[in-house]
């Protein structure tokens, strides 16, 4: 098992994340640590922490010029070479047994050829779960079934086989630092399911610098990559009408935001496209107007 953790500058909250894999009650784990081009003694204290023989596992550190979340992504399943894999960010921190589920749940429930995991939960510290729990009677499908179909809501914790993690690359536009990391998982949803395991493995905090709670200047900054997702998901063969339109909405508003001109020439749903141009646009315009306002850099569609 390997739990990999990007990084970019926060060395004042990376400790609390460091804790919680000392605490863990299985300890045979690896700690991949991705630092994606911070400035602030992260390496310093990385350093520290592997130079002392007292850690009971593992730490593996690289550095890298910074290309974003899913450029840190990218560079983790590279290196990874155990079985499983998660990520936990560096604002996160993983609750004292959540390894020794991890792999006792795989152990019992795993190794079918057409898994690729499961999902887990994520809580808050006074461990309310974020969102919903799994339904009893969906023990396994798609990611996208999850969401889209069966009405779950909320961040959940993925474990993945690592052979599997490794295909489906995020692409790297210049300039840019985001692209949707749920390509990856819907495109392995074409060909494997997961299963659900309703135990929490991660405890969350949303800090203010973080990319979940700053998503409308996400769309700005970073038009090309939200572009390209979109279009990966227009293309799902099992994607409803409804996830399509939606998809084909935020499409032209990030076309729009990235001064693509030929918005639906260069849709995979053209018809579809064409269909919603005067509502994506309105999107595009709903976008500008909540960026200008401070107060609501924090929400997102």
């Amino acid at each position: 098992m390997t739990v990999f953790t990007p990084t970019y500058n926060r060395a004042y909250i990376l400790p609390r994340c460091y804790e919680g894999m000392l605490r863990q009650t299985c300890q045979d784990f690896i700690w991949l640590i991705i630092d994606d081009g911070s400035t602030d003694g992260t390496a310093a204290l990385v350093r520290e922490w592997m130079e002392d023989p007292a850690h009971p596992f593992e730490i593996r550190y690289h550095y890298q010029e910074n290309q974003g979340m899913h450029g840190a992504h990218n560079t983790a399943y590279e290196q990874i070479d155990t079985e499983l894999n998660t990520c936990i960010d560096s604002d996160d921190y993983m609750p004292p047994d959540a390894m020794e589920k991890i792999l006792r749940f795989w152990d019992t429930c795993g190794r079918d050829e057409y898994v690729a995991g499961f999902a887990g939960l994520d809580a808050t510290e006074d461990g309310q779960v974020i969102g919903i729990r799994f339904p009893a009677e969906r023990p396994r499908g798609r990611l996208y079934d999850y969401y889209e179909r069966w009405g779950i809501r909320g961040d959940k914790k993925l474990v993945y086989r690592s052979d599997l993690t490794r295909h489906y690359p995020y692409p790297l536009f210049p300039g840019e630092t985001y692209v949707g990391l749920a390509s990856k998982y819907f495109q392995l949803d074409q060909k494997y399911e997961l299963l659900a395991y309703n135990e929490v493995l991660c405890i969350v905090e949303y800090m203010p610098d973080g990319s979940s709670r700053n998503m409308f200047r996400q769309y700005l900054r970073n038009p090309r990559g939200f572009c390209w997702f979109r279009r990966i998901c227009m293309q799902l063969p099992f994607a409803s009408l409804r996830f399509r339109a939606k998809m084909a909405l935020h499409y032209i508003a990030e076309c729009r935001i990235a001064g693509e001109k030929r918005i639906v020439r260069s849709s995979p749903c053209p018809g579809l496209t064409a269909a919603l141009l005067l509502p994506g646009w309105a999107l595009y315009w709903y976008i500008r107007r909540q960026t200008r306002n401070p107060s609501n850099e924090n929400g997102g569609l």
